[in-house]
C-alpha cells in the first residue's frame, strides 16, 4: 500500500490504490473516465492524500487558518448554529479574520499571534467592546473546536487571549418607557394597526420581537386568555436578486418560521383584559379587510424544505392572492398588512425611525421587553414569574439582562434603610 497506479481501460484512464485489507482480503480504491494518464494520476494522488488523511483533503498540521475555517464552518457552524449566528461569523471572518491571519498555518499560531491580531483591530478601527467580543468568540470557538474536539492542534492558543481595556464603559442601549412615552408611540399609530398591535403585544408581554411577527392567530386563546410561543420567525436574504422591498415581487428577502431561542423560551403566556380585547378588535378589522380586498387579499402558506447547511427540514413561508389556489398548509399570521401583506420584522424599521426622528424616543424594539421585566419586578411581581414569562432558563439571567434599576426602586431602597435605622 502506498503507490497511485494509472492504467489505460479502453479510451480512459483509470488510478488505483491498496487501500487496508478487511476481512485479511486485499482491497483497493479506483476510479475511471480520465481522458489522459496525467489527469488521472493528479486525481489518484488527491484521492490517495485524502484517504491516508481519513478523508480529508489536507493534512491537519499543513492547513492554513483560512482554510481551516473553511472546515470549521462547514463541520461545525452550519450543523448546529442558527441561521443569523453563521451570517455574523462568515463575516467576521471574510472581513477581519482571513485578511489579517488567515495565511498563517492553523498549527503554528500561538497567542501572541492572536492577541497582536485583536490588539491591532482594536487600534485600527472605532469598534465597540461587542463587536471585539464577537470577533474574539470566533476565535475563541474556532481554536476550541480544533483543539478539544478535532485534535488538529496540541493547544489552544485563543484561550488566554484577552480583550484590550475600554476606558470607556459599554453604555447600556436599554430604554425603559415611561407610560407617557408609551402613550405617544400608541397614539402616534393608531392609523398603522399593524404596528400599533404589535407594540402592544410586546409591551404587555414582553416577548421578542421575533416571537411577536412569528404569531398566529391558531396561538391566541382568547378563552384562556393566554398567549402560546412556540416558534419565532427569522429572514434571510436568498442569493441575487435586488435588495426591494418583499411587497415589490422582486426581493431577495423570505421568511421562515425558527425554533425558540432555547428550550425555556417554548411558553404560554398569560394576558389581561387590556391586551386580550384589543386583539378582538384587531381580529375583527383583518377578517373585514380580507372582504375588502378579496381576490386581492395576500395570504401566507407554510412550505417544507430542506436547510442547505444542515441539511435538516426547515418551514418557508411562501405568499399568494387570494384568488390563486395553493396547495400548502395556511398560515394565518396576527400581525400582517391591511392588504394581508407580511413583511416579519421589517413591519417595524419605518415606525421606529418615526419613533426616532419625530417623536424623539430614542430605543429599541426590545425595550417594550426591558420595560415589561422591568415594571413588575418595581411592581413587586416574583422573580420567578417574571422570568418564566420571559422565557428564560434562570433566574439569573432576567436580573443580569432585563431588570433595569430605575428612580422608584433606587428611592425604595433609601427609604427601607431609613425606616430599618430609625425604628
Amino acid at each position: 500500500m502506498g503507490s497511485v497506479y494509472v492504467q489505460k481501460r479502453g479510451n480512459v484512464f483509470q488510478y488505483q490504490f491498496q487501500i487496508a485489507s478487511v476481512d485479511g482480503k486485499r482491497k483497493y480504491q479506483n476510479k475511471s473516465g480520465f481522458s489522459t494518464r496525467n489527469e488521472a494520476m493528479k486525481a489518484g494522488i488527491k484521492a490517495y492524500s485524502e484517504y491516508m488523511n481519513t478523508g480529508h483533503a489536507f493534512t491537519p498540521n499543513e492547513i492554513s487558518y483560512s482554510d481551516y475555517l473553511d472546515y470549521w464552518m462547514k463541520e461545525h457552524c452550519e450543523v448546529n448554529l442558527k441561521y443569523h449566528t453563521i451570517e455574523a461569523y462568515k463575516s467576521i471572518i471574510r472581513i477581519h479574520v482571513k485578511p489579517k491571519i488567515g495565511h498563517y498555518k492553523l498549527s503554528t499560531i500561538t497567542t501572541a499571534t492572536l492577541q497582536e491580531f485583536i490588539n491591532k483591530v482594536y487600534l485600527d478601527g472605532s469598534y465597540s467592546k461587542n463587536f471585539l467580543k464577537n470577533i474574539l468568540k470566533v476565535l475563541k470557538t474556532s481554536f476550541g473546536y480544533a483543539y478539544e474536539i478535532v485534535n488538529f492542534i496540541k493547544t489552544n492558543p485563543a484561550e488566554k487571549v484577552r480583550l484590550p481595556k475600554y476606558d470607556i464603559p459599554d453604555s447600556d442601549p436599554a430604554h425603559i418607557f415611561t407610560k407617557e412615552e408609551i402613550e405617544r408611540i400608541l397614539n402616534r399609530f393608531t392609523n398603522n394597526p399593524c404596528a400599533y398591535y404589535a407594540f402592544l403585544t410586546a409591551y404587555h408581554t414582553g416577548m421578542r420581537v421575533s416571537e411577536v411577527f412569528g404569531l398566529t392567530w391558531e396561538d391566541i386563546d382568547f378563552e384562556k386568555k393566554t398567549i402560546r410561543v412556540d416558534r419565532n420567525v427569522l429572514k434571510k436574504n436568498q442569493a441575487g436578486g435586488t435588495k426591494k422591498r418583499h411587497i415589490s415581487g422582486n426581493s431577495t428577502t423570505v421568511w421562515y418560521f425558527g425554533t425558540c431561542k432555547t428550550p425555556s423560551s417554548h411558553r404560554t403566556i398569560e394576558i389581561g383584559d387590556t391586551l386580550l380585547n384589543a386583539l378582538k378588535e384587531y381580529k375583527e378589522q383583518q377578517e373585514k379587510n380580507k372582504e375588502e380586498y378579496g381576490d386581492m387579499y395576500m395570504k401566507h402558506y407554510s412550505k417544507e424544505v430542506i436547510n442547505p447547511y444542515n441539511k435538516k427540514k426547515e418551514i418557508k413561508i411562501v405568499n399568494a392572492h387570494t384568488e390563486i389556489d395553493v396547495s400548502l398548509p395556511e398560515v394565518h399570521f396576527v400581525f400582517v398588512k391591511k392588504n394581508g401583506v407580511y413583511e416579519g420584522t421589517d413591519t417595524v424599521k419605518y415606525p421606529f425611525k418615526v419613533i426616532h426622528y419625530e417623536l424623539g424616543i430614542s430605543c429599541r424594539f426590545h425595550d417594550f421587553r426591558d420595560t415589561h421585566a422591568t415594571r413588575l419586578i418595581e411592581a413587586g411581581a416574583d422573580i420567578k414569574a417574571v422570568s418564566k414569562r420571559l422565557g428564560h432558563s434562570t433566574i439569573e439571567t432576567t436580573y443580569n439582562i432585563y431588570v433595569r434599576v430605575t428612580t422608584k426602586m433606587e428611592s425604595e431602597v433609601v427609604n427601607k434603610f431609613e425606616a430599618y435605622a430609625t425604628s
